[in-house]
Order: C-alpha cells, then structure tokens, then sequence
C-alpha cells in the first residue's frame, strides 16, 4: 500500500481538506500505484456519501442552432455537425420519456436547452407550462440545463417545480478561452450565483479530455469545491465529427478513473456523477468508476449521442452489489398519490442531467 496515499486518505475520512500541492501530487503517481488510489477512494465515498447510488435522465427540449462555440460541442451552429438547424421535440413526447425515465429508475430527470440562454418570452409561453405539467404528472426530481439565468429566470424555474440546475463551469478559468470564446468564465459563475440565490440545488462539473493539463483539472475541481454544488457531473470528451475538436484522441479508461479518484479525494461528500462520454472512455471498465469514488451515474442516451440501454445498467449496479437511491421525500412536485393523464406521444431519447453533448 503507497504510504503517501493513505496520508492522504486518512485526512480526508478524518474530515480536512486537501490542497493544490497533494493533489498534484496524486495526479503524478506511477501507474502501479493507480490501484491503491482507487481503494482509497472508495473508501472515501463509502464513509461521506454511503453505499448507494443515484441514476438520472435528461431529455433534450430544444436541439442544436446554438450561437455559442463551445469546441466540443455538437449543439454549435458555427461548426459542420448533424445538428445545424434548430428543432424540439413535441412537449408530450418530452412528458412521456419524464415518465419512462422515472419507471427506469432514475431519480432526477432534467429538461435541456440548446442556446446561450432562452427568452423571457420562450421562458414564460414555452418552458413554464412544460416544466409544470412535468412536475404536476411525474413523480421525480425536475432539474433543468438551459443556459445563462437571471435571478428572475430562475425563480420562475423554482416556481415550477424545478428542483436543481446544471450549468458546467467545463474546465478551468485558465482554459476555459480556450474552449469557449463566445462567452466567459465569470458568466458561468454568475448563472451559478443567481441559481443558488433562488433557491435552486446546483448540478455542476466539466468536461475531461478537452486539451487541459493536469494543473487546469486540479483547478477546475478547486474551483468546483469553492461552487459547492450538490452533484459534480464528470464528463469526458467523445470526439463529435465537424467540432474543432474532432481529433482530440479520447482519454484512456485508466486515466478517466484517476480522474473520479482525484475527483473524490478532493470533493469527498459531493455526489460525483459519471455522465458523457463513459462508454467510449471507461469501456469494460465502467462498472470501476465506483469502486473509484463515483456516486451516481446517468441512464439513456446522451443529448446528440447514443447511451446504453437503462437496463443494462441496472443489470451491472445488481452485479456489483449496488443499490439505487429514489428521489428523496420532498423533492418531487408531484403528491405521493395521484394519477396522471395518458400519454399518446413516444418519449423523447434521454440520457444524464449532467448536460453534455
């Protein structure tokens, strides 16, 4: 057992903090030693957060025709990709695959938008009257992703029955023009900022594999303990073709779980949510991102790419003796009794509510 890993370990589960200077030192260690961090890790996650897990869906309500430039993402509408023309999907279809995300077992379902941020108009005649009649017939946690808020934007989303916020601060400030030119860091955090002071749970985290070092990961996980979300969506780059990252090689499944590791050592009670890209990444390995400190993981498929069937993932949680956790008391907009209209329309594809492209 590496020594200098379980010092760390034991100030951690002892209830302190790690700095800047060890988790750059965990993020050099040699690659026999990746085992060790691992158990380390898990025994972490199992002394701050327990030995269940948390599944969640998402549905993507409005599609592709973004103005922003994000480098990897398939939503642009400055790069060549399969999405250059806006469109959504019918509101009952949306309605419907809430539904079935809820029947699959996921515990937190989100409605996403494509687009820097939506108008108070799209806000008021589109989205509210979708997010209350999700509230009012799914018995599940309602988070939304639909870009920049505004105090007053958010608390209407509170007032529908919204729950929790994604907004991805992606990498770290250093790096982030780097990715993303058509906004900033700051208006990340400001979004951030005006979601906390209505009343809403965060969902926040990045993207790995986007051109970063080491040293902008350690920062971006630094600056997510300063965020103090309630969930850290862990997402790793899966190269979509006509993106200025089309080329990027994706990371290795070894790497990806020093990630969560690291990941867990320095975020040890955040729920830490494998999301995009684990399939192509983590490969055979994914049902390790637990055993590496992951705590919560999505079902379905992703925004603009394919996912595995829900119950697949089931099937692997069983397999490794894992349960998952249901909405807790509380949190649903929707009376524990109560019916719920039919649905005439097929769901919409979902996937995570951690948003990734």
């Amino acid at each position: 057992m590496h020594q200098h890993i379980a010092e760390l370990a034991g100030r951690v589960l002892s209830g302190r903090q790690l700095y800047r200077d060890d988790a750059a030192r965990l993020a050099r260690l040699e690659p026999e030693y990746l085992w060790d961090l691992l158990y380390w890790a898990n025994r972490i996650r199992l002394r701050f957060v327990g030995p269940k897990v948390s599944l969640c869906a998402i549905v993507a309500a409005r599609i592709g025709g973004c103005s922003e430039d994000c480098r990897f993402c398939a939503q642009s509408a400055r790069y060549r990709t399969p999405l250059p023309v806006q469109r959504k999907p019918a509101d009952d279809q949306i309605v419907a695959a809430a539904r079935q995300a809820a029947a699959d077992g996921a515990g937190s379902f989100g409605v996403v938008t494509s687009g820097r941020a939506l108008s108070v108009s799209e806000m008021h005649q589109w989205l509210a009257p979708l997010l209350r009649r999700i509230a009012s017939q799914v018995r599940i946690r309602l988070c939304a992703s639909v870009g920049g808020l505004d105090r007053q934007s958010a608390l209407l989303l509170r007032e529908c029955g919204v729950r929790r916020i994604n907004h991805n601060i992606e990498t770290s400030e250093r790096h982030y023009p780097n990715v993303v030119t058509t906004h900033t860091f700051a208006d990340r955090l400001a979004t951030l900022e005006a979601a906390r002071q209505a009343g809403l749970s965060l969902c926040c985290g990045g993207i790995f594999g986007i051109g970063e070092t080491w040293d902008d990961r350690i920062d971006m996980l630094l600056a997510l303990r300063r965020i103090n979300p309630d969930v850290v969506p862990v997402n790793f780059l899966n190269p979509i073709p006509g993106t200025p990252l089309e080329n990027m090689p994706r990371l290795p499944p070894l790497e990806c779980l020093k990630i969560i590791a690291i990941c867990r050592f320095l975020l040890p009670d955040r729920d830490i949510k494998v999301a995009g890209g684990r399939e192509v990444c983590l490969r055979d390995l994914q049902s390790w991102m637990f055993f590496a400190g992951a705590s919560s993981t999505m079902i379905g498929n992703y925004l603009t790419t394919a996912g595995r069937p829900p119950e697949q993932d089931r099937q692997m949680l069983a397999d490794l003796g894992l349960e998952w956790m249901d909405t807790p008391a509380g949190e649903c907009a929707l009376p524990a009794v109560g019916g719920a209209p039919e649905d005439p329309a097929p769901p919409a594809s979902y996937g995570t509510a951690a948003r990734t492209d």
